[in-house]
């Protein structure tokens, strides 16, 4: 079993290599280590090991020392993580160790909840400007924040300095929004609708459809 260690120091450096070596599916996982180690630190723990955390995860201890390997030595064999060090090293990796403005785009149901959701702030995020096409809604607060109509979006993603934005807009309307994302300067969309986005290089996209991770489970329950 190998556990790494290394206290928190200020001469310690994490060398991140370029974006286009490292593996998506590694930068994936580093939100799901970071999660299981903030859940460790609400626990009251102060370290743990790749073997425990990868117990957690379901993920094989050699994995996840592989995947941290990508960004430096983290430690040594023989003792564990600190967890408030590491959680500190992978949040500054993932450049959520200050908070993004987000702009949401589409408040009914899920915007609404979207709005409220308390969850972001702690991780990295702020939704800072919510856009909406209905003149029922627009002007309408919701989290603090007035609903502003479609025909303002560039430029208050362009003042606020927006990168990040969330769709909860109908499938139809999707592609339409996003193209205008892209326009007003947004690099990583987050995507409710149930549609896979055209967008240029140089802008990220993450899908969320239940519908479609419903369907994988069910392929293995029997009718």
């Amino acid at each position: 079993m190998f556990w790494l260690f290394r206290m928190p120091e200020p001469a310690a450096k994490v060398t991140v290599m370029s974006n286009s070596s490292i593996p998506d599916i590694v930068i994936g996982r580093l939100p799901i280590y970071l999660r299981a180690l903030n859940h460790m630190i609400q626990e009251g723990k102060e370290y743990t090991s790749s073997h425990e955390l990868g117990g957690r995860l379901g993920i094989s201890s050699a994995q996840i020392r592989k995947d941290l390997s990508h960004f430096g030595e983290f430690g040594k064999q023989g003792t564990g993580y600190n967890l408030a060090y590491l959680s500190e090293q992978i949040r500054h990796i993932l450049h959520v160790d200050h908070q993004w403005p987000v702009a949401v785009v589409g408040v009914g149901d899920l915007g609404h909840a979207i709005a409220h959701y308390r969850g972001f702030a702690s991780r990295g995020f702020r939704v800072a400007c919510l856009f909406d096409n209905n003149s029922d809604v627009i002007g309408e607060k919701i989290a603090g924040l007035s609903v502003l109509p479609m025909e303002q979006m560039s430029t208050e993603i362009q003042r606020q300095g927006v990168q990040v934005a969330m769709i909860a807009v109908p499938a139809e309307a999707a592609q339409l929004v996003a193209n205008q994302l892209v326009q007003a300067g947004v690099k990583a969309i987050l995507n409710y609708a149930p549609i896979t986005l055209a967008v240029p290089p140089g802008v990220h996209v993450q899908y969320i459809d239940p519908v479609v991770h419903l369907q994988r489970m069910t392929y293995y329950l029997k009718p």
